[in-house]
Formats: structure tokens, sequence, C-alpha cells
């Protein structure tokens, strides 16, 4: 697990190998990662929208931005958290993910940046 905090916000990060399959002639090892964010400020906050950059082995970095997180834009109290599961897929057995949340402050009404620290994915075969 990794875990960073950014503003009062801590992002946790596990992750699963899921297993392999052939897809247009290519081999795709499938990852999943499970996502709390923890709202440890004293403000309540929204996620809005997140971007990850996925890397693996062979150099190829696929970019990923778009609205909230698994269709959800959550609204986090002090002490709440939001915990989600989602996936990716690389071409090599092992790589890595980083991003970051944007989100807003309902009381400032500020946006700022939480950054979802580096993660690696790898298969438990392909660990040396």
């Amino acid at each position: 697990m990794v875990q960073q905090v950014t503003q009062g916000i801590k992002i946790s990060v596990v992750t699963t190998y899921e297993g392999s399959f052939y897809k247009n002639y290519k081999i795709q090892y499938a990852f999943g990662y499970t996502v709390t964010i923890e709202n440890q400020s004293k403000d309540t906050v929204q996620l809005n929208a997140r971007h990850w950059e996925i890397l693996d082995a062979l150099n190829n970095i696929e970019i990923v931005s778009g609205e909230g997180v698994v269709g959800k834009k959550p609204v986090l109290k002090p002490g709440e958290s939001h915990t989600y599961t989602s996936g990716c897929l690389l071409a090599s057995p092992f790589g890595a993910m980083q991003g970051h949340y944007n989100m807003v402050n309902f009381t400032t009404t500020k946006n700022f940046r939480v950054v979802i620290p580096t993660f690696k994915l790898s298969a438990p075969f392909a660990i040396n």
C-alpha cells in the first residue's frame, strides 16, 4: 500500500494482479487498484476530476483524464472517506501509475490538486 496526504486529503492505494489474456493478438496484463480518499481536513471537499499517467515496462504512457471517479463526484465531510476500485491493462507484466485529483474546498470555494502517489503494478511471476 502507498499513502500520501495533500492539504489534509489522504490517498491510499492497494493494487492487485487480475491475470492476463490475449486481445487483438497481443497479450494484456490486467491490474486492479483500490483507492481510499480520506478527508482529514476541517473542511468539506468534493472530488471533481482525475488525471492518471499509466506507464508500462515498454515505456508506453497512457494519459487518462476525466470527470469524477467511476462515475461519481464524491463529497467528503471532515472525517469521511470514499473508496473505489478500478483497473487498467498493460502490455507488460509490470508498470506504474501516478496522477492527481482536482478537488474543491466548499468552505473557501477554492480548487486544489491532490497528489495520487506513484504506485507499482506488478504480476507476481515478474518480480525478480
